[in-house]
C-alpha cells in the first residue's frame, strides 16, 4: 500500500491544526483525519464518529504499528511543509437557486 497524495487543510483554532485527506494507491481516499494539538503535543486523529452514548469510535484506522507510523509521519511531513508554504483558500462560488431581491 502506497500512500500517493495527502492534502492538509489548515485550521487557525485552539485544538484543532488541520484537517487531513489521504489518497492510497491513486485508488482509495480517507477524508477527515484531524491533526489536533493535546497537551502541548501534535497527534494525528484518524476519522471518527460520535456515538449515542457519546463516545468515540474510529471509522477507519491503521490495525498494526507499522502502518500508523508510516501514515502519521507522511501527513506531519505535509503538515510542516504545509506551514512554511500555506496555499492560498479558493473562495468557493456559491449559486442560489432563489433570484436576489430586487430593492
Amino acid at each position: 500500500m502506497e500512500i500517493t497524495e495527502v492534502r492538509v487543510f489548515l485550521k487557525e483554532e485552539e485544538r484543532l491544526r488541520a484537517y487531513v485527506t489521504v489518497t492510497f494507491d491513486n485508488a482509495f481516499v480517507v477524508r477527515n483525519m484531524k491533526i489536533v494539538k493535546v497537551n502541548d503535543k501534535l497527534i494525528v486523529s484518524m476519522p471518527s464518529r460520535k456515538m449515542k452514548d457519546g463516545s468515540h469510535k474510529d471509522i477507519a484506522h491503521p490495525i498494526n504499528a507499522e502502518t500508523r507510523q508510516k501514515i502519521e509521519k507522511a501527513i506531519m511531513d505535509a503538515y510542516e511543509k504545509e506551514l512554511k508554504n500555506p496555499h492560498p483558500v479558493k473562495p468557493r462560488e456559491v449559486k442560489s437557486e432563489y433570484p436576489a431581491k430586487e430593492e
